[in-house]
């Protein structure tokens, strides 16, 4: 059976077409994400002398690292996600994911090296701002700056693999000219 990533002769031994679709996979996910911004927030209404701008903070930190820790470190542990018979959400996911871009069900080592690291440094670190900011901990902006930086140098090593490899994994799509 064939697969719909790019390149069509990328090899997936194994490979057992998605069983979700898109509203499935997007509705849940979205779901959760909301109910967790939600609970943060009313959560961070209880701290004293907090900002809603520092509120605000504390939402995207949790969204950011729930979302590193729990969907990206899915992608990084679960190595099989497309050859799963009776696949779980995650799986999916990641299925549905890698038809944007192919690095991930081919599990290209930088790509896998980036996720990695977000999902192991970067997400715990972002859980560690939300309770830095809700306790005023003098590190707190440090660590808001650290995790930016690590997700820059991600998203740079990100793309200019791509660009180096020459985004053959984006078959579907227009060719960006650099």
């Amino acid at each position: 059976m064939g697969h719909p990533y790019a390149p069509a002769e990328l090899q997936l031994p194994g490979y057992v077409p998605l069983q979700l679709s898109q509203g499935q996979i997007l509705a849940p996910y979205l779901g959760a994400s909301l109910l967790l911004v939600l609970v943060i927030w009313l959560v961070s209404g209880k701290c004293r002398g907090l900002s809603k701008t520092d509120r605000l903070l504390m939402c995207w930190w949790e969204f950011t690292g729930l979302t590193h820790i729990i969907i990206e470190g899915t992608f990084v542990f679960a190595p099989g996600f497309f050859r799963k018979e009776n696949p779980n959400f995650f799986n999916e996911l990641w299925k549905e994911y890698s038809k944007g871009d192919s690095r991930y069900v081919a599990r290209d080592t930088a790509t896998l090296t980036v996720e990695a690291i977000t999902a192991v440094l970067e997400g715990p670190a972002s859980l560690l701002a939300v309770y830095a900011i809700a306790t005023h901990k003098s590190y707190s902006h440090i660590l808001q700056i650290a995790v930016c930086l690590g997700q820059l140098y991600g998203c740079l090593v990100y793309f200019i693999t791509a660009y180096l490899d020459g985004f053959n994994f984006w078959e579907t799509y227009e060719k960006p000219i650099l």
